[in-house]
């Protein structure tokens, strides 16, 4: 019987999710729809709040499941003050996020407001109301001053950001760690930020961004435009930050003041690879993958080296990635192959199949979350 058929699944994070009432801010988007599946699936009652479902096809819409699902703009204090009056939460994971780098070089008044104003209003109101013992804050490696160098950048790192999107995911950290030094510690509440790598997996249909333009290319039946093949990244599945995010939301509800702090969860080593490296490798797994690379001159800036030190949560967390590579790149392009050659295939079931195996091999692993 696989795990997500509940079984074992709300015993994980030590059981800690049942019956918890959370709140999870972006829960449309493609990070927030896995995470939301995987509380559901912990026995959590999760409260979604976003803007607006985000793309067309939506990971979201085919997992349809039954959870309390708001539409709403965290720009607005109101709404969110409205939402936490009405479902009182007790911790709340907040995704919610203007997050394409491209997109916020034509709209940064909009990735500004939504990004730094939005995650204010959220730990504002997390200091108001008792109900909440903790803010689990979602930022971006993005939010480090980024120097181009070989070394992984730590937690004490300085945060900058060259285009709006990271510079504004900079900002949403200096807010955090100003309202956890000014109000949270004095509140007995609990302020964790988690700054994750590339991201990718199953169900991502954004815009502008590398793995959702590859199968979209599929699809047309055409090369995948390359604008910088040597950029380097380390890519992870989605599950793995979440797993992360999770075990931050288990010490923070077992009120361990250690991970009241700025966290970093990213791969090892040898998932650190090329943009090209990474659509070669999937292309491996499916021929159907083609790419060509652009000539371009006067494009928009985007770091060409990024990686993540990932020891902190190594150490005081025991938190390990579970897939290496090539397992996230199997999974990633056969929920993908599914979808596009099986349009009839339900889809939810199949985020479902691949949570479970991620768990699954998580316990052969002995990892800290399955203990």
């Amino acid at each position: 019987m696989l795990l997500g058929k509940i079984g074992n699944m709300q015993q994980l994070f030590k059981g800690i999710y049942k019956d918890k009432v959370i709140l999870l801010t972006g829960h449309t988007g493609f990070k927030g729809s896995w995470l939301a599946l995987w509380l559901h699936q912990l026995g959590a009652k999760v409260i979604g709040l976003s803007k607006d479902i985000p793309t067309h096809p939506s990971h979201w819409v085919s997992l349809n499941l039954p959870i309390i699902s708001l539409m709403g703009d965290i720009r607005s204090l109101k709404t969110i003050e409205d939402t936490i009056k009405e479902y009182q939460p007790d911790i709340v994971f907040h995704l919610a996020a203007q997050a394409i780098v491209r997109y916020s070089y034509d709209n940064d008044i909009e990735t500004f407001e939504t990004n730094v104003m939005g995650t204010s209003h959220i730990l504002h109101l997390a200091t108001k109301y008792s109900c909440i013992k903790a803010v689990i804050n979602i930022t971006s490696d993005k939010a480090y001053d980024n120097k181009e160098w070989i070394y992984g950048y730590r937690e004490t790192d300085a945060m900058g950001g060259y285009d709006p999107y990271s510079a504004s995911k900079g900002c949403a950290e200096l807010v955090a760690n100003s309202y956890r030094k000014s109000y949270f510690h004095k509140a007995s509440k609990i302020l964790a930020s988690a700054r994750a790598g590339n991201v990718i997996g199953g169900g991502d249909w954004a815009t502008d961004r590398l793995v959702p333009d590859i199968f979209k290319s599929v699809q047309n039946n055409e090369p995948v435009e390359l604008r910088n093949p040597k950029a380097v990244r380390p890519w992870q599945h989605v599950l793995e930050p979440l797993s992360g995010y999770l075990l931050l939301g288990q010490h923070a509800l077992e009120s361990n003041t250690i991970v009241s702090d700025a966290w970093n969860f990213g791969p090892n080593d040898e998932s650190t690879k090329t943009v090209q490296s990474l659509v070669e490798a999937i292309k491996e797994n499916w021929n159907k993958v083609d790419f060509k690379i652009l000539n371009l001159t006067n494009q928009l800036h985007e770091a060409t080296l990024l990686k993540l030190d990932c020891s902190k949560a190594e150490h005081y967390l025991k938190w390990k990635p579970v897939w290496e590579f090539h397992q996230t790149l199997f999974y990633t392009t056969n929920w993908y192959k599914d979808c596009i050659e099986n349009p009839s295939l339900n889809m939810a079931e199949r985020s479902k199949k691949d949570l479970d195996i991620y768990i699954q091999d998580a316990q052969q692993k002995n990892i800290i979350w399955t203990q």
